[in-house]
């Protein structure tokens, strides 16, 4: 569990989530950077209006394949961002779920975003929350 708890841990656990994607999510996930920090940039939390830096869990940054066109000019790859104290505070507060269950959650929730779901899309069929 210790090894878990360290980006590389974390890293290791939404790697192998992606990894187990089925075969046409997997294809598409292929081209995503994943990237684990320990807490969301200021910035990236100013400009998403949020006040609390525990309340960014992840972040998809880019163009869903549903919405991406030959003629973008992309400035580098999409990103899936995991934010490793607000999982970790998150996992403490819920205490009814394994840490490596989280990650992967999140890490399943944010590609959903890059696969072009919305939010009410992945609720629709994600009881994670009830």
């Amino acid at each position: 569990m210790e090894q878990v708890l360290d980006i590389g841990g974390f890293e290791q656990v939404a790697r192998e989530t992606v990894a187990g994607l089925p075969a046409p999510f997997a294809a598409l996930a292929q081209d995503v950077a994943l990237r684990v920090a320990d807490w969301p940039p200021d910035d990236m939390l100013r400009e998403m209006e949020i006040d609390d830096r525990l309340d960014l869990t992840g972040l998809y940054d880019g163009i869903p394949v549903t919405e991406k066109s030959v003629w973008d000019q992309p400035m580098g790859p999409d990103v899936v961002w995991l934010f490793r104290q607000p999982i970790l505070a998150e996992w403490r507060d819920r205490g009814d779920v394994t840490l490596e269950r989280l990650i992967a959650h999140v890490t399943v929730h944010e590609f959903a975003h890059h696969f072009g779901w919305s939010d009410d899309d992945i609720a629709t069929i994600d009881r994670w929350w009830e």
